[in-house]
Formats: C-alpha cells, structure tokens, sequence
C-alpha cells in the first residue's frame, strides 16, 4: 500500500500542550529515508544480539514459547535473539527468561515472554508486511523499559515507540543506547494521542489497557494495519482485542483474558 505521508525529522517531535518539553531520542544512528511503502524493505535492518552465557535459559524460554502455540518462525527468532536480561534489573536477571512478568518501576512492569510473543505474532498475522515478510512502521504504545520495541525492531522497519512516564522513558534510552538499534526511536509522550507524525502505520500494539481503543490510533493505522491491545471487558476484566481496518471499515475481534497496566493519558 501506498505510503504518502511526509516523514518527521529526527529526532521526532511530539506535541505535549503549552509549558511542556518534549523530549524525544532516536536510538543509534538516524535512521535512513523510508522507500515510501508502508511495508518496504528497510536499508537498515536491527542488529542481532547475543550473549552466549544466557543462551541456555532463552533457549529454554523460546522452546516453551513453541510448545505453547507460538508458531512464527519469525517471531520465535526475535524472541532468541533479544538479550531479556538486559531490561530488567540486576537483582531479578536470573528470572529474566522465566514467562513471568517483572517490575520496572514506577508501578509498571515488563510483560511476560509468552504475552510479547503472542501480541507480536498477532500484529504480525493482520499488519501490513512487504515482499520480505517485514512489517512496515509500527507504534509501539507503552514503551516502558523498551524490551517490546527491540522485540519489535526485529519485524518491522521501523518502530516509533511511545511512553509517557519520563522516568520509563529514561530508561528506556538508558537500555537501549549501549545496542545501537537504528530503527527504534523513542518518543516522550501521550500514547492515547499516538503520534501522527509517523502515521500510517502497518501495525499498533498497546502494552496498556483502555475502555476502549482510542479513536486515534484508528486514524493512524493504515488501511490493510492491524491494532493489537487490551481492552476493558466486563467484571473488571481485560480482553486481548484485535482491530483491523479494511477499505470497507473497521472490524473488531475480542480474544482472551489479560492483565495489563491501566491505559492513561498525560504525560508524567
């Protein structure tokens, strides 16, 4: 699909409303000029790590990931190839590859493999792919300590991703700036707003609930992108929700129960 939506400058600039900084970081080098499709190959594609002593427990951790319905082959390499260990802290590294979620901080955590892997090979299904299989743009809502955007570096061409707790958004840079990734940048901001910038985008995936999927990033998303969030159900509950956007409208799907973070606006 044709993408002609101008491209922002680097760093990105987002607007937080009157007396507020943004603060904005294109991790590594600035990436180069997008080929114009919204699933183009990039000329840049994310480094792959390795850290050879961890290489057992990821190991363990991605077989799990297969045993319990994970199936991307492409989803499970990026699952092997992100040193996890590296996005939390020192004293929780030997669980890093456990499917457990971990704090970060500030009330929030870092999602459990199973749960990133899975909403990752959800976008992958429904998003907008080029001839390589590579997802175009993608915004990445919720950045937190920017272990689901490296995850996402790995797919897609590029990533714009979203936070709006400056100290996670600190964080994030903090982790991510040792690995040079050229085709992440990290964007201080309101996520419910998204960021219009870089739209359309071929895929946007929420790691924070609302009661409903922001009008926003529906706008953002191109025709032909798939949404993949929580969204509030009833009782109290979380529902993984699907939205794909078609050239006839939007069509919604509810899939299972999960737990996530309250979906906030504001920039804190």
């Amino acid at each position: 699909m044709s993408d002609t939506a101008p491209r922002p400058a680097f760093p990105a600039r987002v607007r937080l409303g009157p007396g507020t900084k943004p603060a904005n970081t294109t991790v590594g080098r600035t990436a180069p000029a997008a080929d114009g499709q919204a699933g183009g190959r990039s000329r840049q594609q994310a480094p792959v790590f390795r850290d050879r002593q961890r290489l057992p427990a990821r190991a363990q951790m991605v077989e799990q990931l297969a045993r319990n319905g994970i199936r991307d082959p492409r989803v499970l390499q990026a699952m092997a190839s992100v040193d996890r260990h590296l996005f939390v802290d020192s004293a929780l590294g030997s669980r890093a590859y456990e499917d457990t979620a971990l704090p970060i901080g500030l009330g929030q955590t870092i999602s459990k493999p199973s749960v990133v892997a899975r909403m990752t090979e959800l976008l992958l299904q429904g998003g907008v792919t080029g001839g390589d299989g590579r997802l175009g743009r993608v915004l990445d809502i919720g950045t937190g300590c920017g272990y689901q955007a490296l995850v996402l570096a790995q797919l897609a061409t590029e990533v714009y991703s979203l936070e709006r707790l400056r100290a996670l958004h600190e964080k994030a840079r903090a982790n991510l700036r040792q690995l040079r990734v050229p085709n992440i940048h990290l964007i201080l901001g309101d996520g419910m707003a998204g960021f219009g910038s870089g739209a359309p985008y071929a895929g946007i995936l929420a790691a924070a609930g609302g009661q409903q999927v922001p009008r926003a990033w529906v706008e953002q998303l191109a025709v032909g992108g798939r949404i993949v969030a929580p969204v509030a159900a009833a009782a109290s509950r979380q529902a993984l929700t699907l939205i794909d956007k078609t050239a006839d409208g939007v069509r919604q799907t509810v899939l299972e129960d999960v737990c996530f973070v309250p979906l906030k606006s504001g920039v804190g």
